[in-house]
């Protein structure tokens, strides 16, 4: 009896806690924690949800020796509440809909994000925590250990992969081998990438503690990925569960990504980069080369300051590639020939593109004399000189 009335009292601190303030309560779930407790937890799942709508480094809330595994959800949470159909910023609001201990400090969370209109409920989101008790409080974490914690794991280089029963060792290996070539480059040192292979995107989900998302229906391959400090974390979820394939060109952004923020530097060197680099979509520099040669470069009346800030596309297979970032391969091949890679690295970090490029000719000009009123001269002095 005694259990029983303390375990109402815990449910309705609870209730009354959440249902006055941020957090829903649905009805039914056994809570398995004193009154105390109770509070506690309400106030800090609270907390910790609403500062997921700001900067994922700014959540006090994050469990942290998982910080890296729950940035990746967080970024899945941040903006969750937001509707445009409806104009709210708020819309949809996070109910609790399950709590189990899995041990004496640590609980299992779901809850999903449901906004009400007249009388329908609408689903946004669900999603899977570990909530660990944390000095007299709660702090939360995403469940990708807890879910992997059987899995196997193999070490190369700088690179760990998880994996659930075989992974292609060959494959490995060369992905080893070009990872080495990028970071040197780079001059890259004492930074680890962590990859976990997955087969699609729904097993991408489940192990990150996405359970639902209206905004990936249907979708069946992804990568995400988050970043901090000396540490990135990528999930494939591409058919990708033994790791037979990768695409070079995302392993260089994934490795220049490593020493400086893509938000920080200039796309278009960066595809630029990407392409001489490591082609794209599975064709080779040398394949793509061929198309853009076939359908831009033919016409001798192209004019490469209009491709500079107007979209101009041409294809290999079914992908669209960006003419401006082939001629930034171009003057990449050129300048790291003549200048080295500290003179790519200085047009690489001219920032992000902005109209008209003033830093980026400046930088141009000063490794390369190439300028805004000669440039499309020279650079079909570099096509009709490219082998």
């Amino acid at each position: 009896m005694k259990f029983y009335v303390a375990f109402c009292l815990s449910l309705t601190t609870l209730l009354l806690y959440a249902q006055s303030d941020f957090l829903r309560i649905s009805p039914g779930i056994v809570l398995p924690i004193d009154s105390v407790e109770s509070s506690s937890f309400a106030k800090a799942l609270s907390d910790f949800l609403m500062a997921a709508r700001h900067a994922n480094e700014e959540n006090t809330f994050v469990f942290e020796d998982e910080k890296l595994e729950t940035f990746i959800l967080l970024d899945e949470i941040n903006g969750i509440e937001k509707s445009v159909e409806f104009k709210n910023e708020h819309f949809y609001r996070p109910n609790l809909t399950n709590l189990v201990p899995l041990s004496d400090k640590t609980y299992f969370v779901q809850l999903s994000y449901i906004g009400n209109y007249e009388d329908v409920s609408i689903l946004r989101a669900s999603f899977e925590l570990i909530a660990h008790k944390t000095n007299g409080s709660f702090s939360f974490s995403s469940p990708l250990l807890y879910n992997t914690r059987t899995w196997e794991i193999e070490k190369t280089g700088t690179n760990i992969f998880y994996y659930k029963n075989s992974v292609n060792r060959e494959k490995l290996a060369e992905f080893n081998k070009l990872t080495t070539t990028f970071d040197q480059k780079l001059q890259l040192s004492n930074k680890t990438t962590t990859y976990y292979c997955c087969e699609n995107m729904i097993e991408l989900q489940k192990l990150i503690g996405t359970t639902y998302k209206a905004d990936y229906n249907g979708k069946a391959e992804g990568v995400f990925s988050a970043a901090l400090g000396d540490r990135k974390l990528i999930i494939l979820g591409n058919n990708n569960a033994r790791f037979d394939h990768f695409d070079p060109h995302d392993l260089w952004h994934d490795r220049l990504s490593l020493l400086i923020p893509r938000s920080q530097v200039n796309k278009r060197v960066d595809e630029g980069c990407a392409y001489l680099y490591g082609g794209s979509w599975g064709f080779t520099w040398e394949e793509i080369y061929s198309a853009f040669m076939n359908q831009i470069a033919n016409n001798r009346k192209t004019d490469w300051m209009e491709t500079k800030d107007n979209q101009v596309y041409f294809k290999t297979g079914q992908y669209q590639n960006h003419a401006d970032y082939i001629v930034n391969a171009l003057l990449v091949k050129k300048i790291e020939k003549e200048k080295g890679f500290g003179g790519v690295w200085e047009l690489l970090t001219t920032g992000p593109y902005e109209k008209g490029s003033e830093k980026y000719f400046q930088v141009l000009e000063s490794l390369t004399g190439i300028n805004k009123a000669n440039y499309n001269e020279k650079v079909w002095e570099l096509i009709n000189g490219h082998p």
